[in-house]
């Protein structure tokens, strides 16, 4: 491990007197951050971390609003796919020796498009809960999208439930 000299400990100081951030000083100097540390700390010296922490607060504020602009997004997509679960579902091929193009509009999307949209409904409905448990901020609009969602999984589970029991035999 290379000794750190006598001029850089200086210029250490130095840019600290200039008010230079811990990082940026480790950078010109050519050491480490620890070192920079150090060295500062045996010179009674300490940086100023309150514009951290205002940049941390600033940014766990941002996050927020986007984990809140991402919840929106993905209860809105999730919720077009549940509205349109019942529309005609167009199914389509390219074959045979020509490659021809051949397409049937079925009543409504196949029981397997149908789970795929109910499953992932469900896992927007996990990733939402998971969102607002993080956020400490807009308690009551997280539940009201969360409320939304719980009635959109119930009008589907409606719609997918048969009609009549099946046969037990």
């Amino acid at each position: 491990m290379p000794t750190i000299t006598d001029e850089q400990r200086e210029h250490v100081l130095a840019l600290h007197a200039e008010g230079h951030p811990r990082n940026e000083i480790a950078r010109r100097v050519g050491i480490s951050a620890g070192s920079v540390t150090n060295i500062c700390r045996a010179a009674d010296r300490s940086f100023d971390r309150s514009e951290t922490k205002q940049a941390t607060e600033a940014r766990q504020i941002d996050l927020a609003a986007g984990r809140t602009r991402l919840a929106e997004k993905m209860l809105a997509a999730s919720e077009a796919m549940l509205d349109r679960i019942d529309d005609p579902y167009l199914v389509y091929s390219f074959g045979g020796k020509d490659n021809d193009y051949n397409e049937h509009t079925l009543e409504s999307a196949p029981v397997e498009v149908r789970r795929n949209i109910i499953t992932t409904a469900g896992i927007t409905f996990d990733k939402l809960t998971r969102i607002v448990e993080k956020s400490d901020t807009g308690l009551e609009q997280a539940v009201g999208v969360i409320d939304t969602l719980a009635a959109g999984f119930t009008a589907a589970a409606e719609r997918l439930r048969p009609e009549t029991p099946p046969d037990e035999d």
